[in-house]
């Protein structure tokens, strides 16, 4: 069985595979929306959903409703406009570079959160679990590196760009983590919801703003295509209430090192459905990983 201080484990394991589904539904719908359109669906379409999953939190919690005290704002807007930022950046590296590639330069935001968690929020991470970090790390480099993909590593632009939103979602992870613990007076459940309603809500009104003022075509676009939006915006903030579950119970670095086994996921559905053998190369960056997973959970 599970103890409260460790059900961040199943909590980031549930959220990674929503993050899966919701990465690739909102990959489908860059084409004909753009990426700052197909970026805002997640937002738009996902906080309506966050305010049924926070009234149903509430109501069985039975917690009150508290008022976000003033240190809980500058972790949300520091959450909520770093987020933004990277998944636009991911969308565009993404539509540059295959999936798996820009997947290794992203995830090098494991370590970055690690960084910038010590700084900000004074994460203390013991020696093994930084070692498990950088070792999980590697192996999804190593696992990105297919043949032909050497070259793209070469490459100076999608590599500052998979860095980057690298560095965003770090300090995004960061950044929400401090607000779901400034949040005063409820379990952590409530705190986890509360900061997700608000998180959504600022990241909508952002970028809802953005393209009514640069592009009021993109969010009649995104009007016409509501049901593939609908569906993507409830697996985004249905993944992203679990994120925050988890951020409530450890820190952030913990929490995006035990992400990487969403590689796993992807590896598995490539060998089972398209039957695409694994190479060696392939087969040690995912002993890498697992290594690392395994000794960050055994830490």
């Amino acid at each position: 069985m599970f103890s409260v201080a460790t059900l961040w484990i199943p909590f980031t394991i549930i959220a990674a595979l929503s993050q899966v589904a919701r990465n690739a539904m909102q990959r489908s719908l860059t084409g004909p929306l753009g990426t700052w359109g197909a970026t805002n669906i997640r937002f738009l379409f996902g906080f309506p959903f966050s305010i049924v999953f926070f009234a149903l939190v509430v109501g069985v919690t039975g917690d009150a409703v508290p008022w976000p005290p003033a240190m809980f704002w500058p972790w949300l807007l520091l959450g909520a406009l770093s987020q933004i930022v990277a998944t636009g950046l991911m969308l565009v590296a993404m539509n540059d570079r295959s999936f798996v590639v820009t997947t290794a330069y992203i995830k090098t935001e494991a370590i970055q959160t690690a960084i910038f968690g010590f700084i900000f929020l004074g994460d203390h991470l013991t020696l093994l679990k930084m070692v498990a970090i950088v070792i999980a790390t590697i192996g999804v480099v190593i696992t990105a590196l297919r043949p032909g993909g050497e070259k793209g590593f070469a490459e100076l632009k999608p590599t500052i760009i998979g860095l980057v939103a690298g560095a965003g979602f770090a300090l995004s992870a960061v950044g929400f983590r401090g607000a779901v613990i400034a949040v005063p007076g409820v379990s952590f459940v409530t705190a986890a919801s509360y900061t997700l309603v608000f998180g959504l809500f600022v990241q909508t009104l952002v970028l809802t703003i953005y393209l009514l003022m640069r592009a009021p075509d993109v969010l009649r676009k995104i009007l016409g295509l509501w049901k593939p939006s609908m569906l993507a915006g409830f697996m985004g903030a249905f993944a992203s209430q679990f994120w925050f579950l988890a951020f409530a119970l450890t820190a952030a670095a913990n929490v995006r090192t035990l992400a990487l086994v969403e590689v796993l996921f992807a590896q598995g559905v490539s060998y089972y459905s398209f039957k695409q053998p694994m190479s060696p190369r392939e087969v040690s960056g995912i002993v890498l990983i697992v290594i690392g997973v395994a000794l960050l959970v055994a830490a």
